[in-house]
């Protein structure tokens, strides 16, 4: 499954974007990219992941549970992080991307150590989104206010 979905996110264009159920997968994907970026994939990252996505898509516990699954496998099949946000920028409206953001700054700051390599993804990750720094420092506040 990851496989093909890698594959329509690899072909996907303006005239033809991704599909939604796509976007998802990219979603849960860029998640799972924050969540190992500092080489430790712990369970806390694994809860906050599956609740970013039972909140972000109105699903299940055990659907959260198979999407984050197919997120990382997906994650760990990907070159980059490019094919992912191409998609979520091509399928999800700014304010919602906004909201993306946030659910990635939750992962980030699940172990209360801020990492470069964190710091340098989601950089990356907000330029590739077609979002502005500040946008990233709201979202950033936000997602630590949700753990506070």
């Amino acid at each position: 499954m990851p496989f093909d979905v890698l594959k329509r996110l690899l072909t996907a264009t303006e005239s033809e974007p991704a599909a939604p159920e796509d976007a998802r997968a990219a979603i849960a994907a860029v998640l799972v990219m924050a969540a190992r970026a500092d080489d430790h994939y712990a369970d806390e990252e694994k809860r906050i992941i599956d609740s970013v996505l039972v909140e972000r898509f109105k699903v299940t516990p055990e659907e959260a549970i198979k999407l984050r699954e197919e997120g990382e496998e997906a994650e760990a099949e990907a070159i980059d992080h490019y094919q992912f946000t191409k998609a979520i920028k091509q399928a999800v409206p700014h304010d919602d991307r906004v909201k993306v953001l946030e659910g990635l700054w939750r992962v980030i700051l699940a172990d209360d150590q801020r990492d470069a390599h964190e710091d340098a993804l989601m950089r990356q990750l907000v330029d590739r989104l077609g979002l502005a720094p500040m946008d990233s420092v709201r979202a950033r506040n936000a997602a630590g206010a949700d753990q506070g």
